[in-house]
């Protein structure tokens, strides 16, 4: 299975979340002064939501530098966004963000460090898309 991608602030709730999926996984790190990950195939980005009210600033810093370099764009395959339900409409929206930017599916959406439903589903959700994305390319 090819890798996952994700970025988590310091409340962790992201990276609690992919750990419990037990998948490799890159992480793209807090501090601009650490290394970005370089991945060496296609992945799968999970990316927290940090909206204001009027839904700017949702996706973070980090990861928009880290999409911003076109070797590591052009091997995205799609998007899982989480967030707070709390914010309504804009709940999980760099996911949205992302998805558009990069011409890549919105692949589910998941509310803070997700549900033991959540990592199921996700995680059976991961092994359709890549065996489906693989027969695709084939």
């Amino acid at each position: 299975m090819a890798q996952l991608v994700y970025f988590s602030s310091r409340s962790g709730n992201t990276a609690k979340f992919v750990a419990r999926l037990g998948l490799d996984a890159l992480r793209i790190p807090i501090s601009a002064d650490d290394p970005m990950p370089l991945p060496d195939q296609p992945y799968v980005l999970i990316c927290p939501t940090y909206a204001d009210g009027e839904g700017r600033g949702a996706v973070p810093k980090q990861v928009i530098q880290f999409l911003n370099d076109p070797d590591r764009r052009a091997l995205i395959r799609g998007v899982i966004s989480s967030g707070n339900r709390n914010f309504g409409a804009l709940f999980a929206s760099s996911g949205d963000v992302i998805s558009g930017k990069c011409g890549v599916p919105l692949l589910c959406r998941f509310e803070l460090a997700g549900t033991e439903t959540d990592i199921a589903r996700i995680r059976d959700g991961l092994t359709r898309f890549w065996r489906e994305t693989c027969l695709m390319t084939a």
